[in-house]
């Protein structure tokens, strides 16, 4: 993954109307009918619950977003503090929950079309039905191809649609009738008891203000305008549902508001027939609701499936889910194939489900209300175990704000039917399952819970301690394969070869680009003056052919007037092994470091040096007298053959064949290369290897033992063979504490 920042162009306004936008469709447009039917009249107080539920939520996810203003909004809270177990459950809630919330507003979008256009029915699929699959299917498709939402389009949107309601509560507040409201049955005509049921049908209009948590990075200012944004459009949108539900239910009884179309036929009543001379005045008013419901209903499920890629590349690049799902389109630049897995979720979930818009509405709400749940416990493990976790907005009253909000979240699940509880259930087993089968195996990352409870077990209960080890990842202990690169000539080789070890040994691949600059040139200058362009490509190019190994990739760019040393700094930090390309004299005397580099300081990792610009391991001869460089040869030649197929010969130079093949077929043995081709020779070592390279594509060296001062008054063996073999030469070398007197002269 790369360090980046996103351009921050989102002011509060843009930020509000993204929430603003996602929430509106589905709470006026489309629930009101279906809800007054469960609750009656005092369904406008189910939907003041949902906002008071939503409110408190919404202060922890602006406390969250403005410590963490990153893209991926729940699911990198949660997997950031209570660790990737919770993690896969909070991401796929996310997700599954958009794809539930999605083909919620396809059915939404369907029964207004179905008002405006005949629709016909498709075997068991019903007209709103297909209304919705053709909705479900042209959204798969504008996402597919390359849709873009911006702040600037969203309050388009989100302006004429408040223009439009706004009309609709003017003409309805003169229609309103307060008798037409109560009914024959009054207020509650089912009871008090009512109204949770109702909030947990209802509270599928308050999923969209985490949204704005997901474009943080691009906001200005978020340490004001992220809180602003999410507890504002909460606000807005709750006095809103309050205020339009009244008037519609005072326009219409509540027993006769249609479930499809309520909007619709509310303005058909409440605008007069005509006006003066004009005519038709209340049909034209419908007609227009009607189109501002698809209009909302459209917006929220695109900004849904928009919002599931975000997420499942949040969840790839933790290796939650496999990067399959996140590739690339070649022409469209898309996450093809995570669009399409959702597309498919979305069409089957209207087809199965789509005559019971209830169950796609509540399914969607219990699933994000488990993530909220999960994301008021990660502020709490956030602010007790994160030393450095600070906030530039704080929830009020800590820590009940958090508690209560997770204990709010989890008991409306409680007001949902048995089949939605059902189905939460049954995902939560399906999260832990895919987390045990496959994500724990990969992922690197471990929660601020964990490490908390790993570096304080002498006051952690054991249990907890022990529960903590059970369930913690293992997939961070494979090496970190650090590559330099400074040429694009030479970038797919290096990477190639970096990306074959990290996948041999399900290590990760971090790829540094250092731009060296002069003495006389402050670096801050350079930073601020410099173009990224070259360095952004490089590393770009560089994620693209190491993501081909199914590894995970960092990218960083170092800007420094040290060049080597700086890689080596670099490398000692975070690396156990070091790619770089043959550049200057880092294969003086043949060795990895320059000449003056070795007597300074010991090499910080395994070194691998590549001389050429392209890398070829079809055919690989690995020399061998032993030694831990040979050691080193020795694993990268198996991790090439197990990742990309090489065919391995090993090379020993010998006076005495049989002594020679004895030492080779060891050597193999306790190297697990016994599959592949023995070589012994005899005579010069340096005519051996060259003659050996000719029949091979790639040459890996161990270095030699010889010291310092032997090797500059002899001569180096593979600084000759490097110029002379037509074959890639990579020089592998293993660092090895020696002393000033072997440094010099070399060992005894």
């Amino acid at each position: 993954m790369t360090d980046e920042e996103l351009a921050k162009d989102l002011g509060l306004v843009s930020a509000l109307t993204i929430g603003i936008g996602t929430m509106i469709g589905a709470g006026i447009f489309v629930l009101p009918g279906v809800a007054a039917s469960e609750a009656g009249p005092v369904v406008v107080v189910s939907f003041v619950a949902g906002g008071i539920i939503a409110m408190v939520n919404a202060l922890s996810v602006s406390e969250l977003g403005t410590a963490m203003p990153k893209a991926g909004g729940g699911y990198y809270y949660v997997n950031r503090s209570l660790g990737p177990i919770f993690g896969s459950i909070a991401g796929m809630g996310d997700w599954m929950g958009l794809a539930f919330a999605s083909a919620f507003y396809c059915i939404g979008f369907g029964q207004y079309l179905a008002t405006l256009a005949p629709l016909p029915s498709v075997l068991f699929l019903n007209e709103i039905q297909v209304g919705a699959m053709l909705a479900g299917l042209a959204f798969v498709g504008v996402n597919y191809v390359g849709a873009k939402e911006t702040g600037g389009v969203q309050t388009v949107i989100v302006t004429l649609l408040l223009a439009i309601l706004t009309a609709f509560a003017v003409a309805g507040w003169f229609a309103f009738d307060y008798g037409t409201l109560t009914g024959s049955g009054g207020l509650a005509p089912f009871g008090a008891s009512a109204i949770l049921p109702g909030t947990a049908l209802v509270f599928v209009s308050f999923l969209g203000y985490a949204k704005i948590a997901t474009v943080a990075e691009e906001l200005k200012n978020p340490g004001r305008n992220l809180p602003l944004a999410v507890i504002g459009s909460v606000g807005i949108v709750t006095v809103l549902y309050a205020i339009l539900v009244s008037i519609m239910l005072g326009v219409v009884s509540w027993p006769d508001l249609s479930d499809d179309a309520p909007v619709a036929q509310a303005a058909e009543v409440a605008f007069p027939a005509s006006l003066g001379p004009v005519e038709g005045v209340a049909a034209a008013a419908a007609t227009v609701m009607t189109l501002g419901a698809l209009l909302a209903t459209a917006s929220s499920a695109n900004a849904s499936i928009l919002a599931s890629a975000r997420i499942n590349f949040a969840m790839g690049r933790d290796r939650i889910v496999t990067d399959w799902l996140n590739e690339i389109h070649p022409s469209y630049a898309t996450p093809y194939r995570s669009i399409l897995v959702t597309g498919a979720m979305i069409v089957v979930f209207v087809a199965l489900l789509g005559r019971d818009i209830e169950i796609l509405a509540k399914a969607a709400s219990v699933l994000h209300l488990i993530v909220y749940a999960l994301m008021n416990v990660a502020l709490i493990v956030f602010r007790e175990a994160d030393s450095e976790y600070d906030p530039d907005f704080e929830v009020p009253l800590y820590p009940v704000t958090p508690i209560v909000g997770s204990l709010l979240s989890l008991g409306l699940v409680a007001f949902m039917d048995a089949i939605e509880i059902a189905l939460a259930g049954l995902f939560v087993v399906l999260a832990l399952t895919w987390y045990a089968l496959y994500a724990r195996s990969r992922t690197p990352r471990e929660g601020v819970l964990s490490s908390f409870l790993r570096d304080n077990r002498e006051t952690v209960p054991g249990p907890v301690a022990d529960a903590a080890d059970a369930v913690a990842p293992n997939g961070g202990d494979g090496p970190t394969v650090m590559v330099a690169l400074s040429n694009p000539r030479s970038e797919g080789a290096l990477v190639t070869l970096a990306g074959a070890l990290a996948a041999a040994k399900g290590g990760t691949v971090l790829a540094i680009h250092v731009v060296t600059v002069p003495d006389q040139t402050p670096l801050d200058v350079v930073q601020t003056q410099r173009t990224e362009t070259e360095s952004e490509r490089l590393l770009a190019d560089a994620r693209r052919d190491a993501e081909a190994f199914d590894v995970p990739v960092e990218t960083r760019t170092i800007v420094s007037h040290r060049g080597l040393a700086e890689v080596f700094d670099a490398a000692e930090d975070d690396a156990d092994a070091l790619v770089m390309g043959r550049g200057g004299n880092h294969l003086a005397a043949g060795r990895a470091e320059g000449t003056l580099d070795e007597l300074a300081h010991e090499l910080p990792c395994d070194v691998l040096v590549l001389d050429g610009n392209s890398l070829d391991p079809e055919r690989v001869l690995v020399p061998t007298a032993g030694g831990p460089s040979s050691d080193l040869s020795a694993e990268v030649a198996a991790a090439l053959r197990d990742v990309t197929g090489a065919r391995v010969t090993l090379l020993h130079v010998a006076d005495e064949e049989p002594e020679g093949r004895a030492f080779l077929n060891q050597w193999a043995e306790d190297h697990g290369l016994r599959d592949a081709t023995l070589a012994v020779e005899s005579g010069d070592v340096e005519a051996a290897i060259e003659d050996a390279a000719s029949e091979h594509t790639l040459l890996i060296l161990g270095v030699t033992e010889r010291g310092l001062l032997s090797r500059i008054v002899r001569g180096a063996l593979f600084v000759d063979v490097v110029d002379d073999v037509d074959a890639s030469v990579l020089l592998a070398e293993r660092p090895q504490s020696r002393s000033l007197t072997e440094e010099l002269f070399g060992r005894r």
